[in-house]
């Protein structure tokens, strides 16, 4: 049985409730939605830092224009997260000073390699933040919809973070796989680091 494109809805199939299928040591429902609800804020404060690194560097170029459309999409994301924080009584990682630098950091030093290693940067950090929201939507039950309707348009924009991306050539960054990889390793300990702490 063939899967759903990337881009297309998925069905509404897995839990009727969330954690419902839960093992032993596993989180209960209300920890693992303060997980979700944490790590995805931390993680669109990350990209929208990113963004801003980019920004600092190639603002002025035509492709400043691509950035600064993908940085408005994060921006939303993190206003979404930031007011689920509050209604959810969610604590945020403690991370965020880390985040704030590493981001910048990360989005400023792959656009000074170039155009096509701060697209790469793009290209890699979207797709793990789409497997890790296919994660989430997997495990979130019919009675988490809202979320999980958040969650699956949430990751339909980062594939069009990740496509613009390729459209900018950006498998033709110099050591594109070495930079791809180390970003994406970065980007899941970044994930493992604020779901827990």
């Amino acid at each position: 049985m063939s899967q759903p494109p990337d881009d297309q809805p998925r069905d509404r199939s897995g839990p009727t409730l969330t954690a419902q299928d839960r093992l032993p040591g596993d989180p209960d429902r209300e920890t693992l939605i303060g997980q979700m609800i944490r790590v995805d804020q931390a993680g669109e404060y990350g990209a929208k830092r990113i963004y801003e690194g980019q920004l600092a560097v190639l603002g002025d170029r035509p492709v400043g224009t691509a950035i600064r459309e993908m940085a408005e999409q994060e921006q939303h994301h993190l206003e979404t997260f930031n007011k689920l924080i509050v209604e959810r009584r969610v604590r945020p990682t403690v991370l965020t000073p880390l985040w704030h630098l590493a981001g910048f950091a990360l989005g400023a030093g792959t656009a000074l390699l170039g155009e096509k290693a701060a697209m790469a940067c793009t290209v890699a950090v979207e797709e793990v933040i789409s497997d890790h929201y296919a994660g989430q939507e997997a495990k979130l039950g019919r009675d988490e919809d809202d979320l999980k309707d958040t969650i699956r348009r949430f990751r339909r924009d980062e594939l069009a973070h990740r496509d613009t991306g390729l459209a900018h050539d950006a498998e033709a960054a110099p050591g594109y796989p070495l930079l791809s990889r180390a970003i994406k390793d970065g980007t899941r300990l970044a994930i493992w680091l604020s779901t827990r702490v």
